[in-house]
């Protein structure tokens, strides 16, 4: 499939479009389109203007309205942009019709976050997980394939199937779609196997929001080379290493990261990674609570853990990872304006349903390595708990340690 990939290593200057809806206010509207920069940053990609409309609902024909399509062309003309990206999923309908009013590539977010997964994919096992989802998103939007097709674009978007007239052939396509899930299927059952032979250590999958620092954490802990930067993504294949906290050894994962209105294809082709959370026997869940809305990032992780766990209770560490980046603006004395999320000091947030959480949170910096060794307790303690239950035979090991520590406090 890579013969026919064409990719453009320079950057591409784009717009981005959002709608403001009675279901998502102008502030929502704004964060998204935040969000939406960033992952065409991590693609590549320059924004150079975003455009918001309000609407009760997207306009079938074109997303946005006519003349807002119209002052979106305006800007397209006048500044050479050469691609538009929307906030939602867009129909091969839609597609067509605002490429034929703009005259440039249009993406929604789905192709977009799929163009990155393409290009971060480093494994045999991750690409066939992307290149499953490419197809899937690709077979019901044959329609707008075949323009693309006569125009044999590259960038953004066109990493993945569809450059030649033969791949978008339905009959083909669904036969590459059954051919890459026999493949998955293969995969699943080596991974299957290779989870067995790790044997009956304790095992703790790092879970979050994509880019809140869990790669970061998994260098400091394994004391490994794990790939971290600053990117929506940076890791996609599931990383295992083995662990040593005092005398007690055990298994971390670090998984691909979560992201709001995550394609539904992807969690389905991703199910061999995400099986590390289902077998896992704790999860530590990273929040970058540096970030002004995290608690929103929070609920977006365990929405998807209910899905990929099937709701299964597993012990849980919350770990608000980067404290050392969080900033706030205390109000002045005679402001009488309500208090904002900016207005409210980390003390006082530690107060909140987070205090309530007891022994189960921790904060902490992974970059400046503060509070670690509070956590390595913690991971100590629950490790424990689940050895012990594998290894009762064991207990004496761990009440002599514990002995030891106490005589030398």
């Amino acid at each position: 499939m890579k013969d026919h990939i064409i990719e453009k290593e320079s950057s591409e200057r784009a717009v981005l479009v959002g709608l403001i809806t009675p279901e998502q206010n102008e502030i929502k509207a704004n964060e998204y389109l935040d969000e939406l920069a960033f992952l065409a940053d991590t693609a590549g990609a320059v924004t150079e203007r975003k455009f918001l409309q309000r609407l009760n609902s997207p306009d079938r024909r074109t997303f946005v309205g006519k003349g807002k399509l119209a002052e979106i062309k305006q800007y397209v003309d006048d500044n050479d942009i050469g691609m538009a990206i929307f906030d939602d999923d867009l129909t091969s309908k839609q597609v067509a019709n605002i490429e034929r009013e703009l005259q440039i590539k249009i993406l929604d977010r789905t192709s977009l976050i799929l163009d990155i997964f393409a290009k971060r994919a480093q494994t045999a096992n991750a690409k066939t997980q992307v290149e499953l989802a490419q197809y899937q998103y690709l077979l019901p939007r044959l329609t707008r394939m075949w323009t693309h097709l006569e125009r044999q674009r590259g960038g953004i978007g066109m990493r993945g199937p569809g450059e030649t007239q033969i791949e978008t052939d339905r009959r083909i396509i669904l036969d590459k779609i059954s051919r890459l899930k026999d493949e998955l299927k293969n995969i699943d059952r080596q991974k299957s196997l290779q989870r067995k032979n790790r044997g009956k250590l304790t095992r703790v999958a790092l879970v979050g929001y994509t880019n809140v620092g869990k790669s970061t954490l998994m260098n400091l802990l394994s004391k490994s080379d794990v790939f971290a930067e600053n990117k929506l993504f940076a890791t996609l294949d599931t990383t295992v290493r083995k662990v040593i906290i005092d005398n007690l050894p055990f298994l971390l994962t670090d998984t691909v990261g979560f992201i709001r209105k995550l394609p539904t294809h992807l969690v389905e082709s991703f199910k061999s990674t995400l099986d590390e959370v289902r077998d896992a026997d704790i999860l530590v869940h990273v929040v970058d609570i540096s970030h002004p809305n995290f608690e929103e990032q929070v609920e977006v992780v365990n929405r998807t853990l209910a899905e990929v766990c099937d709701g299964a209770d597993k012990p849980m560490i919350m770990v608000f990872n980067k404290i050392d980046a969080f900033n706030y603006v205390p109000k002045d004395e005679d402001d009488l304006t309500p208090r904002t999320r900016e207005n409210i000091s980390l003390d006082e947030l530690k107060q909140t349903w987070m205090g309530k959480m007891g022994t189960d949170a921790v904060f902490i910096s992974a970059k400046k390595g503060i509070n670690i060794d509070e956590l390595k307790r913690k991971l100590y303690e629950k490790a424990k708990e689940v050895h012990l239950t594998r290894f009762p035979y064991n207990d004496f090991l761990f009440q002599t340690y514990d002995d030891l520590e106490a005589e030398q406090q």
